[in-house]
């Protein structure tokens, strides 16, 4: 993957941005000491390179009834299957992540379930059926900190 090339007003756009995504066009434009419409124009460059990738709210998983959250590693008797089970895996909703790995896992999921009991169930009808030849299930207690990369000024990311 090609890093993108930012200029300043690039990263202070990314800077305000990433602290509150709901944050007025007017008000970044304002900070930045630009237009408007120059704000619009940034924001649409970053998304087109794929610097930015959509907006949305984050629903708490707890409030709306999860209250397990696991890691998943996962070991697939035939690796070379990799593109059908991801397939698979998108279809299961309470799996929010999915990652191809090195180590001791060919892939690392993250799941949602109501309870142990639903995570069990989750693993066994839909996880195993995908031909794997092990897993291992990690379950996390609370998220202590989520967050955003900060950006850096750093040469290979300068115009």
């Amino acid at each position: 993957m090609a890093v993108q090339k930012l200029d300043q007003l690039d990263k202070q756009i990314l800077r305000m941005i990433s602290e509150d995504a709901r944050v007025p066009f007017l008000e970044v434009a304002r900070a930045c000491n630009v237009s408007g419409a120059a704000i619009h124009q940034r924001i649409q460059k970053l998304t087109n390179l794929g610097v930015l990738k959509g907006t949305q709210y984050i629903i708490d998983p707890e409030k709306i009834g999860y209250e397990t959250c696991a890691y998943i590693g996962l070991n697939l008797k035939n690796p070379e299957k990799f593109d059908k089970v991801v397939q698979e895996l998108r279809k299961i909703p309470e799996v929010t992540e999915c990652y191809y790995t090195t180590g001791n896992f060919d892939m690392f999921i993250k799941i949602y379930a109501m309870n142990n009991h639903h995570l069990l169930t989750i693993i066994h009808d839909k996880l195993q059926p995908l031909g794997l030849s092990s897993s291992e299930t990690l379950i996390s207690f609370h998220s202590a900190f989520e967050r955003q990369l900060p950006i850096i000024d750093s040469p290979v990311l300068e115009e």
